[in-house]
């Protein structure tokens, strides 16, 4: 089956399974994901961004864009520490002419890409340097070192399950003002 649903359904079985049979987890397991799809497939056979269209293929896979785009890795990695994902990042697409191919293999025409994209295509033409990073989730760190069993336990300022703001009064009216300047409006939903 496709992969994001069998993996999510097996991983709904797998944990409350390993859980009631008493499964306890000793020490410290470190592991790093990588080699993750560049593309996942749409029901109607085209091609979706595995994680965003930004990554840096993987440079054996290069001639795979041109005869077979679904078995491209991506240079996209994961740091998992006992089972809870604590970061996630990747390698970035440096060459304007390689995001251009990406693009288009994600359906894009040239019109739609300019519009969208031509300021980072023109930024990567100035001479981009091969770059990445990864984004750490301190909220999932600081509750596993903390042994807490929830991210409310640890999160600054959490949010109510109504995702209010009690610390900071969030979220708080929009003024007329606000909405003119948007150009917005707003209507009561009724019911």
């Amino acid at each position: 089956g496709r992969d994001r649903i069998t993996s999510a359904a097996l991983d709904a079985v797998r944990v409350p399974a390993w859980v009631r049979t008493g499964g306890v987890l000793e020490g410290e397991a470190w592991l790093w994901v990588v080699d993750f799809p560049l593309f996942e497939e749409n029901e109607d056979g085209s091609l979706a961004a595995g994680h965003h269209p930004f990554v840096m293929p993987h440079p054996e896979d290069m001639a795979l864009l041109d005869t077979d785009p679904a078995r491209v890795r991506g240079q996209a990695y994961d740091l998992v520490f006992n089972g809870t994902e604590l970061g996630s990042g990747s390698l970035r697409i440096h060459r304007s002419d390689l995001q251009r191919r990406i693009f288009h293999l994600l359906g894009l025409d040239d019109a739609e890409i300019d519009q969208k994209f031509g300021f980072l295509l023109g930024a990567l033409d100035q001479g981009a340097p091969p770059h990445g990073g990864i984004a750490l989730g301190m909220d999932r760190i600081v509750q596993r070192f903390a042994g807490a069993s929830s991210l409310r336990d640890v999160v600054a300022f959490p949010k109510t399950t109504a995702a209010r703001a009690l610390f900071e009064g969030a979220p708080s009216p929009v003024t007329d003002v606000e909405l003119a300047e948007l150009h917005l409006s707003l209507r009561r939903s009724e019911g």
